[in-house]
């Protein structure tokens, strides 16, 4: 028998911008659990990070609020790294959302090879947050970065969700992708942080600091709610 256990709750950040802590509320979120807090915390400080918590627990407001904030404050960009395309369709959908809760302003976009040809260019010079796939940043970004100066000179936060699918043959291939996307930030003199997501692995931590070469903190403690479990074991 596993226990229930009672939501570890923490207050929304001070610095958090009124117009996304509304937007927030409009959505029924009146405070943050701990991981996400925690999650904030880490991401303001600087520090890579990988979110490891279970399904359902609001790993999605770990990056987006840090990313939401830093769009509002000024120039600033991001990037969403999803291994599907269905994915990255419903993230973009979440976001506008939460836009359009608040009312925000901010324009997220995805890219991939669906995208229209003369959308392309409105995506790379006037979205905040462009959510693609690991095969269109090897092929559709990477090689065109100069169009993409703009975009780079201001990318503040990389974010790589589903991190457990960058395992083995198919890990290696994104963590040599990641290591020639760093050394292009480098040429546009952008130092992003990165926010990793992850269903519940026993090495996150290794496999992150693994994909990209730098240290990264760990959270693991989940904050959210969860009922009582009985497992039984059949023979």
């Amino acid at each position: 028998l596993v226990p229930a256990r009672e939501a570890r709750h923490a207050p929304f950040p001070e610095s958090l911008d009124p117009r996304l802590a509304a937007a927030l509320r409009m959505r029924g979120i009146e405070r943050l659990y701990s991981h996400q807090r925690a999650a904030w915390d880490h991401v303001q400080a600087g520090r890579h990070v990988v979110v490891v918590t279970p399904t359902a627990s609001g790993k999605t407001l770990c990056y987006n609020l840090p990313v939401l904030q830093s769009a509002l404050e000024g120039p600033s960009k991001a990037l969403y790294l999803f291994p599907t395309k269905a994915l990255a369709q419903d993230q973009v959908a979440e976001l506008l959302e939460i836009n359009r809760a608040g009312d925000l302003g901010v324009r997220a976009c995805t890219f991939d090879g669906d995208t229209p040809g003369d959308a392309r260019r409105a995506v790379r010079t006037h979205g905040d947050i462009v959510v693609t796939n690991p095969d269109m940043l090897h092929g559709g970004i990477l090689p065109h970065h100069t169009k993409w100066a703009q975009f780079f000179e201001s990318l503040r936060y990389v974010v790589i969700d589903e991190l457990h699918t960058y395992r083995g043959v198919f890990g290696s291939h994104v963590a040599n992708l990641l290591r020639r996307f760093a050394r292009i930030c480098r040429f546009y003199d952008a130092r992003p942080t990165f926010i990793l997501c992850s269903a519940t692995i026993a090495n996150p931590q290794a496999l992150a600091e693994g994909l990209l070469g730098q240290p990264v903190t760990s959270v693991t403690e989940s904050g959210a709610p969860s009922g009582r479990k009985h497992l039984l074991v059949w023979n």
